[in-house]
């Protein structure tokens, strides 16, 4: 029998693009509410209680963690073919430019 304390579990790296934003609360001072929906990858956010924060002992602010520092889905074709609405046009089925080109 082995009395040797186990290892905490492995925690998972922090991805490169984790990112964060200040989750406010009803006595968040002007301050915060400056950052409201505004990501900041982590190594850039800043600390908690911001400088400006006019009760910094007692600050109600939070961070809350996001994996990846985009908001949502960065092309159309990453909402599933449901972009703007738009095709583009193949211009391969048409004749060439030249007089001697045959299709």
């Amino acid at each position: 029998m082995n009395n040797r304390p186990q290892a905490p579990p492995m925690k998972k790296p922090p991805s490169k693009w984790h990112a964060v934003t200040i989750v406010l609360r009803e006595s968040s001072c002007a301050a915060a509410a400056l950052c409201r929906n505004t990501r900041f990858l982590s190594g850039d956010a800043p600390r908690l209680p911001l400088s400006q924060c006019p009760h910094p002992g007692d600050c109600p602010c939070t961070f809350r963690h996001y994996e990846d520092r985009r908001a949502g889905p960065r092309r159309s074709s990453d909402l599933g073919g449901r972009g703007s609405g738009k095709t583009a046009n193949n211009r391969r089925s048409s004749a060439g430019r030249r007089a001697n080109d045959k299709r």
